[in-house]
């Protein structure tokens, strides 16, 4: 990799005055279980890292009103084990025992999966986040079966956040701080479908560090993940399920997918489905075909669909507590 100077900050205010003005002068360093890696091929070469593993009060979880504040630098094993998280926030602890690696859950943070970059292999290669060559996508008659079956545009890479799709269901928002000031952003609008091979997939400007985020009072909440291997891999698809209910009646349900597409997918039609319904098997499963009815694979991919789909059911199953 190119040398680069190292920052060691210790509060927030040190971390962003250390930061600059475009991607290419500084960016945050907290498990570095990805940014070594891209560093190492060339892919992402900054003049500077800034280290904020130091940063106290990012490693914590505490209550905040009903709700409650996760630190950025709070790495998985801490969310996957705290009780305020297991108990409220289920969604979130399973999403994290998917990754299966303990290496990973011990230095992985919450922020960095929030904010790493695509795991498209044409992106890795070096063909820009849309995977261009000369103009053209290598992704739609490449090797793709990793890739998206909701694309946006161009955007054919799948986002790679495990903690995403979840957070995005619950309605979290996420606190971006910069040397100027502070925002809140709701989790749904930090992910972005980029339209050129430069643009990045989320709304983190150079000069910001995400510092915590922020939930209020969940209901009944779960996570289901298909992979390929119980070893340390990627999911296929996932889903992400919210429910609000009276008695066993589903007044608001908010479902996101994710592996799918380049931001977490609201699946709005699968939502629909649901209210004023009891979740049954039947119910759940008619839930997961409305969730993928806009599916448009690619190629190899096809085969996502049915794996979204059953991920919706048991999600449903799972947060409604009804076995199948």
């Amino acid at each position: 990799m190119n040398n680069f100077e190292y920052i060691n900050a210790t509060t927030v205010q040190e971390a962003t005055a250390a930061l600059g003005s475009s991607w290419s002068d500084a960016v945050v360093l907290a498990g570095g279980t990805d940014l070594l890696s891209l560093m190492k091929d060339y892919v992402m070469s900054p003049k500077r890292l800034v280290n904020i593993k130091n940063i106290k009060e990012l490693g914590t979880i505490s209550k905040a009103g009903t709700g409650l504040r996760i630190g950025a630098a709070v790495t998985f094993d801490q969310l996957a084990s705290n009780p305020l998280v297991r108990q409220g926030y289920p969604s979130l602890a399973q999403a994290v025992m998917g990754v299966t690696s303990p290496q990973i859950r011990n230095m992985g943070t919450v922020g960095g999966d929030l904010c790493q970059r695509p795991r498209c292999w044409y992106y890795r290669l070096g063909h820009g986040v849309l995977g261009m060559k000369d103009g053209k996508s290598l992704v739609a008659e490449g090797e793709n079966k990793y890739h998206a079956i909701f694309p946006s545009g161009a955007a054919h890479f799948v986002s790679a956040s495990s903690l995403g799709p979840a957070l995005v269901a619950m309605g979290a928002k996420l606190k971006l701080v910069s040397a100027s000031g502070s925002r809140e952003v709701d989790a749904a609008k930090f992910f972005i479908a980029p339209q050129s091979n430069e643009a990045r997939e989320i709304a983190l400007l150079p000069n910001e560090i995400l510092t915590e985020v922020l939930l209020a009072a969940a209901g009944k909440n779960a996570t289901y993940e298909v992979r390929q291997k119980d070893a340390l891999d990627w999911p296929l698809a996932t889903a992400s399920v919210h429910l609000k209910m009276k008695g066993t009646i589903v007044e608001s349900a908010n479902i996101v997918l994710g592996h799918v597409g380049p931001t977490p997918y609201h699946a709005a039609g699968a939502e629909r489905a649901l209210v004023g319904k009891t979740i049954t098997a039947e119910t759940a499963m008619a839930a997961g075909e409305a969730a993928v009815a806009g599916a448009k694979p690619l190629s190899q991919n096809a085969y996502k669909i049915q794996l979204a789909r059953v991920a919706v059911k048991r999600a449903l199953l799972e947060a409604a507590g009804v076995k199948a």
